[in-house]
């Protein structure tokens, strides 16, 4: 019997690090001689705050990146390690500061450059979102449980790691608690930057406390905007024509992003490039299917008659519940809102039905084919002469919660 771990979250308290940092120094990175002392004022408290969390972020990514910037930033300004650790609030710079300069070069363009002398580029998207579904870049549906970290993205340019825990203790329903990015510095545009955001922490700057992408000439072609405090912020990537949309629904997150099918497809040796969920889609083995849904229903009598023993979601739906509530948001009967039913049904978390809803919006900002917006057919990767089934019933839903119910047996 497979057994569910609780749900777990991170005692890194790196991001709080970040953010304490970048409320302090807010429009700053360019200072006049006469506001070094605060910066570097500033700089000691973030260093101080990454040394009390050090021991619980050993294998932290976004921690290690903190702690050489702060290195870098102490020798650039010249700053001494000793001295006083409050954070002032600095000067905001006005309009016109580098961090908002818009000249720059052609390279940090991606149509500009990339596609000066042939055909529009043609851009794809991914989305992940919900317990968790995924939409690939080739427009495959998934519904997977892909417990623990994974790759969603991993090419030339950047690299998008996931991380999905459960959503209650001993369930085997699973959704996003951390989203790590990674962009790889490039030619005169960008240096490396790194976003990091967790459950009930969504900051709208990199893990350096930066909003862009750094001293370089082209620095703005690469910019954080927050849309909503701490529950939707985008990362516009113009050198490599990428937009990025992360959301905190309720305690968990949802990404989408558009991308051009070039970007997609830069990796140095695709054929021996490791597993990248927007590009090939969830393990087979990671996959729910409804080709399982029928031996599930020879076992739904004996998890009736379990009933007692089996754990009650904070708010039990039924099946006519789930439906009507999911179409509240989403009227089109699609792929979208037979996920929402789904969420509600495993979770009993009415969050879920506005992750399912945003990552339809999403999608209607993202995706480039308005034709395509809605699907309708459950798609996995399946062996020659196997075909994933196209319909939906109420009682396949009621299997499907108890499939995943029976872990707990």
């Amino acid at each position: 019997v497979f057994s569910c771990p609780p749900a777990v979250t991170s005692p890194c308290k790196i991001l709080k690090c970040n953010s304490e940092f970048w409320v302090a120094t807010s429009g700053s990175h360019h200072l006049g001689a006469e506001e070094a002392p605060e910066f570097c004022t500033a700089l000691r408290a973030y260093a101080h705050c990454t040394r009390r969390t050090a021991r619980t972020c050993r294998g932290d990514l976004a921690y290690h990146s903190a702690v050489h910037g702060i290195d870098d930033l102490m020798v650039q300004h010249n700053c001494s390690k000793d001295g006083p650790t409050s954070q002032p609030r600095l000067r905001t710079l006005p309009p016109g500061d580098s961090q908002e300069r818009s000249d720059s070069p052609e390279i940090c363009h991606y149509e500009k450059s990339f596609h000066k002398h042939s055909a529009a580029p043609n851009y794809t998207h991914c989305g992940l979102f919900g317990d968790p579904h995924l939409r690939t870049f080739t427009d495959t549906f998934q519904t997977c449980k892909v417990q623990g970290a994974w790759p969603l993205i991993d090419n030339n340019y950047l690299n998008v790691q996931v991380t999905n825990t459960p959503v209650l203790p001993g369930s085997s329903a699973t959704a996003t608690s951390k989203l790590t990015i990674i962009f790889k510095s490039f030619q005169e545009c960008v240096d490396q930057k790194v976003y990091q955001a967790e459950m009930d922490e969504l900051p709208a700057a990199f893990v350096d406390g930066s909003k862009n992408g750094g001293d370089k000439h082209g620095a703005n072609s690469l910019k954080i905007t927050e849309k909503v405090s701490g529950q939707h912020i985008e990362i516009q990537a113009k050198y490599i024509g990428t937009t990025i949309v992360v959301r905190q629904v309720g305690r968990y997150l949802t990404f989408a992003v558009r991308m051009p099918e070039e970007v997609v497809n830069a990796v140095e040796d695709r054929d021996s490039q490791g597993l990248y969920l927007c590009l090939r889609g969830c393990p087979v083995n990671q996959q729910i299917d409804f080709q399982t849904i029928r031996s599930a229903q020879a076992t739904e009598g004996r998890a009736r008659r379990k009933g007692p023993s089996l754990p009650a979601p904070p708010e039990a739906f039924t099946y006519e519940t789930a439906t009507a509530k999911c179409r509240e948001k989403l009227p089109v009967e699609d792929l979208y809102f037979q996920s929402c039913v789904f969420d509600l049904l495993t979770t009993g978390d009415v969050n879920f039905m506005l992750a399912a809803y945003y990552a339809f919006e999403d999608v209607k900002m993202l995706h480039s084919n308005k034709d395509k917006l809605h699907l309708y057919e459950r798609t996995r990767v399946l062996t020659p002469g196997n075909t994933a089934p196209t319909g939906t019933h109420p009682t396949l839903w009621v299997a499907l919660l108890c499939l995943c119910w029976l872990c707990l047996l």
